[in-house]
């Protein structure tokens, strides 16, 4: 998720991608993303087990900022909000 083209991203991990952007778009708990703005789904990845869902997650906190935004920019080059799609 990000705050904006090239703005503060989030990385993080679900069962449940539509229910849990919604929470974020929503500002429904207390966190990262709300304390930063971040409300718009730009990219997300689909995996058929958590543990490997949970490992990818790890990988990308390690990546550089510009290997994140670079992933974003070549799958979703308008930052466009992609939470209608999965809702």
């Amino acid at each position: 998720m990000a705050s904006q083209r090239n703005g503060t991203l989030y990385i993080g991990v679900t069962s449940d991608l539509a229910k849990r952007a919604w929470e974020h778009k929503n500002d429904v708990v207390e966190s990262f993303t709300k304390k930063h703005n971040v409300h718009a789904l730009v990219w997300y990845q689909h995996f058929d087990a958590m543990p490997e869902a949970i490992k990818t997650e790890k990988q990308f906190k390690e990546w550089k900022r510009k290997w994140k935004l670079d992933l974003i920019e070549n799958l979703n080059p308008e930052w466009r909000d992609l939470y209608d799609d999965i809702a």
